[in-house]
Formats: C-alpha cells, structure tokens, sequence
C-alpha cells in the first residue's frame, strides 16, 4: 500500500496518523514483521488495518482506512 499521500474526498480528508514507537517482546516483532511481509504491507498498515478490522468488529463507522471503502473489499464485505 506504499505511503497515503494527503487528499481529501467528497466525504473524508485524509490525515496523518503520528504513533510512537512500542516496546514489544522479540518473538510478536518477528510475527509482526513476518506477516506484514507476507500481506505486502509495511508492519504499520498491518497494525492499522487490524485496528480498523478491530473496530468495525466492535461496531464502529467510518468510510476506510487508507482510502474510502476498502476496510469492506479487504474483509471481503463488498
């Protein structure tokens, strides 16, 4: 998915997000960056689309993600 320039659609704008680093045990950044790489993605949107897929779980509203619509094509809802 590469890096989400900042635009804006008729619906949302796009925003930054600014996390700060964690400390994580060896064994879960392994896991982490060993799944994100088979998923194509950096270790970041692998933590933001589980947030994502975490949220609408749980009964959250919004658009997207990265881009309107695709928390919905990526959990095969379309």
């Amino acid at each position: 998915m590469g890096k989400v320039a900042i635009a804006s659609t008729d619906q949302e704008h796009l925003v930054p997000v600014l996390l700060r680093g964690a400390t994580v045990t060896e064994g879960f950044r392994e896991n982490l960056f060993d799944a994100a790489n088979r998923a194509g993605v950096t270790p970041n949107e692998f933590c933001l689309l589980a947030a994502a897929e975490k949220l609408k779980a749980s009964g959250r509203r919004f658009s997207g993600l990265f881009r309107p619509g695709d928390v919905s094509r990526l959990a095969g809802e379309v």
